[in-house]
């Protein structure tokens, strides 16, 4: 109760202070990456779209086509994604907002090894990363999600992250002025703020998420001095049949889009987390997760679901260590079978690191805004400072 009425004098203050502010404006503008045709629609560009997927380059290839994406919103349904997921207003006790676990200059993850949800209760699982989540064709570390949509329902809903009821929720957005307005102008043919509104603008942001830039992707399009030595030493172990990296981290979006049993142990402490043998009702996943993208790896640690490794060179060492080694006593797991005992050397791991971190392209970062339309506190941690992060005026 104490916090709520925090919450709500916070809020009473704010409101009262923004009175005389400059009402909230959807930009009419894509974002970068992204050009404006009719529709008004934003369709996705990239140097990617001029290769031929089923040319055979193998899968550590570079000139490879992209997987199918999302892409096709209004730039007003997109700037209206990024006002909500900003928003401590999408939690029942206006203390939280996604970008809470999806922090910009966290990679969208938050740097921590599980995330913690409603009045800090410990979730069991790490944040993934949002970027680049326009080309996956499933969502959560289990898979248990098929669209943007249908996984912004999870956090919203869930007990112990946002903690709330469809129609409280939407009661509380149709109560804001400024956000009946802005619903208004990204879609004019509801009549009402919608469930399927509020989803379509939060996939619409989340989809604009686009790294595709890094010092990888230009050597991978032809400038061959964009890396150097070391980490072209390290792209070629990656994509050796020795290390097999690229069997499930594939180019160009470096991951497979599948399920991998990969035997990863969890923290002390911790029972065995069954992952997608849940979803799909099949043994044969037990501790199986879906394949992180590697891309912005490097600013999304600690690694794998439960952040049992605080450092790249540490995550990648799991796999040099041998198949199966760390499957708790009497556990009977199906471990993937590109997992082996490559038995790399440790120069030839911290080239593999190296290369990793080739990976990494804020250039797109979208800009944190200044204020919601909540009036609520745009929340201190998911604000942005440096040169490669934006925060608007």
């Amino acid at each position: 109760m104490k916090a709520k009425a925090i919450a709500l004098l916070a809020s009473l203050l704010l409101l009262a202070s923004s009175v005389d502010a400059a009402p909230i404006e959807l930009s009419d503008n894509c974002p970068p990456g992204f050009e404006l045709v009719a529709g008004p629609r934003c369709e996705l560009r990239s140097l990617y779209q001029f290769y031929d997927s089923l040319q055979d380059r193998g899968v550590g290839g570079t000139q490879t086509a992209l997987p199918a994406h999302r892409d096709g919103f209004s730039p007003a349904q997109i700037d209206l994604g990024r006002y909500l997921f900003f928003d401590p207003l999408l939690s029942a006790d206006q203390q939280q907002s996604c970008a809470s676990c999806h922090q910009p200059d966290k990679g969208f993850a938050d740097g921590r090894a599980r995330s913690v949800g409603y009045q800090g209760a410990q979730l069991s699982r790490g944040a993934p990363s949002l970027w680049n989540s326009a080309f996956l064709s499933s969502f959560f570390w289990d898979a248990r999600s098929h669209s943007l949509e249908e996984q912004a329902r999870g956090p919203l809903y869930a007990a112990d992250e946002l903690n709330n009821q469809p129609e409280a929720l939407l009661a509380r957005l149709r109560r804001n002025a400024e956000y009946r307005r802005l619903f208004a102008q990204a879609f004019p043919a509801s009549k009402t703020i919608e469930e399927a509104d509020l989803l379509t603008a939060l996939a619409a942001f989340q989809s604009s998420l686009i790294s595709l830039n890094s010092r990888y992707d230009q050597y991978a399009h032809g400038n061959h001095q964009a890396l150097n030595e070391e980490e072209i030493a390290g792209f070629n172990v990656f994509r050796s049949f020795v290390a097999r990296c690229s069997e499930c981290h594939t180019p160009p979006l470096f991951t497979n889009n599948q399920i991998a049993v990969i035997g990863s142990p969890e923290p002390e402490g911790l029972a065995l987390d069954i992952g997608a043998e849940k979803t799909f009702n099949n043994p044969v996943l037990k501790g199986g997760f879906k394949v992180p993208s590697l891309r912005n790896i490097e600013f999304t640690a600690p690694y794998m679901h439960s952040g049992v490794f605080p450092t790249l060179l540490e995550a990648t060492e799991f796999y040099n260590k041998g198949r199966g080694h760390a499957i708790p006593e009497g556990v009977d797991m199906q471990i993937h079978w590109h997992i082996w005992e490559p038995n790399l050397k440790h120069e030839e791991l911290e080239l593999i690191v190296a290369f990793m971190k080739t990976l990494s392209d804020q250039t797109f970062m979208p800009a944190t805004p200044a204020r919601v339309p909540s009036g609520l506190p745009v929340l201190a941690d998911t604000h942005t400072t440096d040169t490669n992060k934006k925060r608007e005026p």
